[in-house]
């Protein structure tokens, strides 16, 4: 007897649907095609473990199984209930009427409960575009999946609610939740809020420049002087994400399998802090089979990198293009993925080995040579994508002991949010401009133009200053960011004034 039972696979965070026919016939043998990897062709033991366990059996016939299209490759153990409900049903063990109408997927235990799966949400969005009437997963992906309407998700624990719902003896209760009450969640007690921090009003004033306009900053300063504590307070006060952002960020978490069972809809921009030994492919992606990187996680969140000049070269240098295109492309020999990657970089680095570059209270000092070593790591073309370069000094005493309170996280995004309508508005009429760290020289050219005092103000500091050509564009779209903040229509000379503070290492020619 001939069934066939559909399942899906994920490739970079699309999926495509997979058609496993099962055929029983007479003969002995079990025959499983259709480029499955390692963990699918031992899916058989577990399937006739678990079904043993629950008073079914794979029958003593000849069974072939393939999965279409059979030249695409498949992995996981994801495909154990699929290939267990089209055993049950080719062998006549169960009903299967109305199999067609399903996708089914599931992580098969011994003793025949589910385990979680990988890709819940872009499978669920491919089965509704492909009118399927339902998904039956494992319980713990079920509030993921669901956020698709239109489509009945059934989660389930054990394979025995599976059979029961196609031999008509359970009836599944589909999973339902309310999309838009998951992500209005309240942000109102993020973990991290800025009302903690003592003193770095600097920093602070810095860190909300950077939010409002979407730029890359980098923290220079000794060990202990708060860098790390900052930026992982940078989420709270970036704008809340809109539900289009929600859902791209949900589906590349579900890919890794890092949506958590009690939460749908991810409502918090993510904030990923890889450790410096971390691999270029670790952290852009990829593999024999490509899974998204660090820095697709990060994607519509923050990516933090601390000790910058501590990561590999190589590493470093793999993200100039991600950087720039807000993507990665992975290929290999059949086929090519596309991880969307547009994050806020967030770095710290001390300013030399020691830690204690200028410091005349610390007896540590660097030679020059080991100055130039450390610092030549982070190469100029990297540097060149980093808006803001700021200076992290220790709190003083005085400042820590305070007892009040600083300006809380929910106060400072409600003014970068408005800064960011502002662009919103300005760029409406681009496809892939959002906000002013994205701008190019045609827009900056637009959107940046500057008085004659204003002009001659940046003029007389890159001349006195010696700030590099790379400075010109980063200070003159900071500076933008520092006008909608004020709500200014053009850009004043305070303005550009304040944007040229943050470009310390151009400033004082660490990098040459």
């Amino acid at each position: 007897m001939l069934t066939k039972v559909y399942g899906s696979a994920v490739f970079g965070v699309e999926a495509t649907t997979i058609t496993v026919e099962v055929n029983v016939d007479s003969g002995v043998g079990y025959h499983l095609v259709g480029l499955p990897d390692n963990a699918i062709k031992e899916s058989n033991y577990r399937i006739a473990a678990a079904l043993q366990n629950n008073s079914y059996k794979i029958p003593g016939k000849k069974i072939t199984l393939n999965m279409a299209p059979a030249d695409m490759r498949k992995e996981g153990s994801a495909y154990d209930l699929t290939l267990a409900v089209g055993i049950l049903i080719a062998s006549g063990q169960i009903k299967g009427d109305a199999v067609d109408k399903y996708i089914i997927m599931g992580e098969l235990s011994l003793d025949g409960s589910l385990q979680p799966i990988r890709g819940a949400l872009p499978i669920a969005i491919k089965a509704r575009e492909e009118g399927f009437k339902g998904f039956i997963l494992p319980e713990q992906n079920a509030k993921e999946a669901a956020i698709v309407n239109d489509i009945d998700i059934y989660g389930v624990n054990h394979i025995s609610q599976v059979i029961g719902f196609f031999d008509k003896d359970i009836a599944l209760k589909p999973t339902i939740i309310d999309t838009r009450k998951e992500f209005y969640k309240s942000l109102e007690n993020p973990e991290f809020d800025f009302a903690d921090v003592k003193g770095q009003e600097t920093i602070k004033r810095c860190m909300e420049i950077a939010a409002a306009g979407g730029h890359n900053i980098i923290l220079i300063g000794p060990p202990g002087s708060g860098k790390t504590m900052l930026a992982k307070r940078l989420p709270s006060i970036l704008p809340p994400m809109t539900l289009q952002e929600a859902l791209e960020t949900t589906k590349i978490h579900s890919v890794v399998g890092r949506v958590k069972a009690h939460s749908g809809l991810m409502s918090q921009r993510p904030f990923r802090s890889p450790h410096h030994t971390i691999s270029d492919v670790a952290l852009v992606g990829g593999g024999t089979y490509p899974q998204p990187g660090e820095i697709s996680m990060s994607h519509n969140g923050v990516l933090f990198l601390d000790e910058l000049p501590e990561f590999k070269r190589t590493v470093l240098e793999v993200m100039r293009q991600p950087l720039e295109d807000r993507e990665v492309t992975i290929s290999r020999a059949k086929f090519t993925v596309t991880y969307p990657s547009s994050f806020m970089l967030v770095a710290s680095m001390n300013p030399s080995p020691s830690g204690y570059f200028n410091d005349p209270d610390s007896p540590m000092r660097s030679t020059p040579a080991e100055m130039q070593r450390y610092l030549g790591k982070v190469s100029g073309p990297l540097l060149d994508r980093i808006d803001i370069h700021i200076e992290v000094t220790p709190v003083p005493f005085e400042k820590l002991a305070e007892e009040r309170r600083g300006e809380p996280s929910k106060v400072i995004r409600e003014r970068v949010t408005k800064a960011r309508e502002i662009q919103t508005h300005r760029f409406d009429d681009s496809v892939k401009i959002h906000y002013n760290a994205q701008m190019g020289v045609k827009h900056i050219r637009k959107h940046c133009k500057l008085s004659k005092e204003s002009m001659s103000l940046l003029k007389t500091a890159m001349e006195k200053l010696n700030l590099s050509a790379r400075a010109y564009d980063r200070i003159l779209k900071v500076s933008r960011t520092i006008a909608d903040l004020s709500a200014a229509n053009d850009i004043l000379p305070e303005h550009i004034a304040e944007a040229i503070q943050y470009r310390s290492l151009d400033r004082d020619g660490w990098l040459g």
